[in-house]
């Protein structure tokens, strides 16, 4: 039996809202497929690209990992905890909603678009305490390699989540080639294509492509362009 799922990128449920643009891998606010409710407790990817000067009023979250990595553009962040930031491409923010938080994104660009991945993940507990992290990443360390954006452990590279999920942002040089073994067994990988192509375990995936495997305790990734891709490793059940 073949333990993976493709989600090509012309297969996500789209909205355009004008001042926001939005792919959805899984199903979102409207679009609703009963096949792709999550991967494991990944629950969320939304593809978004948000118009200049135009943004997400206040609205709430809680027991849900919120991760948002911006890909061009900034994104002005405020919430109910205090906290006011600006999160510009190369950075990671996350969010640990919990017991409920309320918070409010918006482009602070008034002559740039905003791109964004943000990600919702089921939290390992529930009702933990609101947190709030954002770092900016070294992008040098993502060539021909997978660089650990976050993970379980607030002392590893990356932010950290309340949950036993790996993520690995790579910038491959054209048939660059690495394998990247599981940290915890039991977990999936769900890898999104930035840019360019890649092979994973022979399978190819172009640009917004994704994949989803589970029961292998590596992948082999190959860039048959150079390429830009996420790598998430997520526990497939709680």
């Amino acid at each position: 039996m073949k333990k993976s799922v493709l989600h090509t990128a012309d297969s996500r449920g789209h909205a355009n809202h004008g001042w926001l643009n939005a792919y959805h891998s899984f199903s979102f606010a409207s679009w609703y497929n009963p096949d792709r409710v999550q991967f494991g407790m990944l629950r969320v990817l939304n593809d978004d690209t948000v118009a200049a000067g135009m943004g997400f009023g206040t609205h709430p979250h809680d027991n849900m990992e919120i991760i948002t990595i911006p890909l061009e553009g900034d994104l002005a962040h405020k919430d109910s905890m205090g906290n006011a930031a600006t999160i510009k491409t190369g950075d990671v923010q996350v969010m640990s909603a919990g017991t409920g938080i309320q918070h409010s994104e918006f482009n602070p660009n008034a002559d740039q678009q905003t791109k964004l991945f943000q990600i919702w993940l089921f939290p390992k507990y529930r009702n933990v305490e609101p947190r709030y992290q954002q770092i900016t990443l070294d992008v040098t360390e993502q060539k021909n390699n997978f660089a650990q954006i976050l993970s379980p452990n607030p002392d590893d590279a990356g932010v950290w989540i309340h949950q036993d999920a790996w993520f690995y942002l790579s910038d491959f040089d054209a048939d660059f080639s690495k394998k990247l073994a599981l940290q915890k067994e039991g977990n999936g990988f769900y890898i999104m294509t930035i840019e360019g192509e890649i092979e994973v375990n022979g399978e190819k995936l172009s640009k917004r492509d994704a994949l989803g495997i589970w029961d292998t305790p590596e992948i082999d990734i190959k860039a048959t362009t150079a390429a830009k891709f996420l790598v998430m490793e997520i526990p497939m059940e709680q």
